[in-house]
């Protein structure tokens, strides 16, 4: 089956003014350095099920590794009480730009606000690297949440894309 979908390209050229809160009650972000690729897809599969996370999979496996155990790609994930919770990759590899590569929840941590609180995490992380500017992308076969959180947390619009894909039949 066939699906259209729009991808918006928003950008952030400034560190926000926002005061990152405290991490929530039993969370801890421990960044993931050279992680196995398996653990990658357990995070990329667990998070992107539902909104056709699928391209990572058409990788040739050793272009896979070398992508995820770039040294210029952090890893950084959530746990809450001891359980991954979600994640957030950070694309370093362009000079003075951050791309927030990947970015989300595993489904039983949805709707709690660990993700704004995540997100802002992972911003504030590439803003203390010293870029600047920083990037992100979504279309709209992620949560619908995904677009009104990034633009609440700073990033701005500057463009988007209409594509077409195959997709799974539900």
């Amino acid at each position: 089956m066939q699906v259209e979908y729009t991808v918006t390209y928003l950008e952030m050229d400034a560190r926000p003014d926002w005061t990152q809160s405290p991490a929530p009650e039993g969370v801890t972000v421990i960044r993931a350095h050279n992680p196995a690729v398996h653990f990658f897809f357990y995070l990329y599969d667990t998070v992107g099920a539902a909104y056709e996370w699928t391209d990572m999979h058409e990788w040739a496996a050793d272009d896979l590794r070398a992508f995820v155990q770039d040294e210029a790609m952090h890893v950084y994930v959530a746990y809450k009480h001891g359980t991954p919770a979600g994640f957030v990759m950070l694309d370093f590899r362009k000079a003075n730009v951050c791309d927030v590569a990947y970015f989300g929840l595993i489904p039983e941590f949805v709707g709690g606000g660990l993700g704004g609180w995540l997100l802002r995490e992972g911003v504030g992380i590439a803003w203390d690297a010293g870029i600047s500017k920083v990037t992100v992308n979504t279309c709209t076969l992620d949560h619908p949440s995904a677009l009104p959180l990034y633009r609440k947390v700073g990033f701005v619009p500057v463009r988007n894309e209409e594509h077409v894909r195959d997709v799974a039949s539900a």
